[in-house]
């Protein structure tokens, strides 16, 4: 198993029944491990404060969580770095019992995913919730896909470029000669 550059495991066993708050922040070495997962050119700080707490029947969990990151990206058009600041939050919903009953199975289920129902909970993996990774992916989602610096305008050239000297010809222009006769 990979370990995550940003990896906050908390024991799924030493939940009580009561919220629990954590707060985690990235160190300078994890934000630009991220920085080189997400392919930004920096991630100068990412920091969250989220909640555990088990609902009732004690086999689902609720994960809530907020986080603050300052981060940058190159620019679409120039390339310049964009900075941006990010406020965000996530809600999940992780299971005990989804392992056990895979398990117990024996086989392979076939999963009917429903676009319109909640998201299905998440399994807990090895009786721990990592939520340092959780907060990294949410983190992934809410970034620019395409950012742009202030006042960056794309110009498509309006006649289209001319040959390179000393190019080789297409292949196809004996066939559009042909054509024209």
């Amino acid at each position: 198993m990979i370990t995550p550059e940003f990896a906050r495991p908390v024991a799924v066993e030493r939940l009580g029944h009561d919220e629990r708050s954590y707060d985690i922040e990235a160190s300078q070495s994890e934000c630009q491990a991220l920085a080189d997962r997400f392919s930004i050119l920096a991630v100068t700080s990412l920091s969250a404060t989220v909640r555990l707490r088990r609902m009732a029947g004690g086999n689902l969990i609720r994960v809530a969580g907020r986080f603050v990151a300052d981060v940058e990206q190159a620019c679409v058009v120039t390339l310049e770095p964009v900075p941006a600041h990010i406020e965000d939050s996530f809600e999940l919903t992780y299971s005990t019992e989804l392992p056990r009953a895979a398990a117990r199975a024996g086989e392979e289920t076939e999963i009917v995913v429903d676009m319109d129902a909640e998201d299905p909970p998440e399994p807990v993996e090895d009786g721990q919730i990592d939520i340092g990774e959780v907060t990294a992916e949410h983190l992934a989602l809410a970034l620019d896909p395409f950012p742009r610096a202030a006042g960056a305008v794309f110009e498509t050239p309006s006649e289209p470029p001319e040959p390179v000297a000393g190019a080789r010809e297409n292949p196809f222009d004996v066939l559009a000669r042909l054509k024209k006769t």
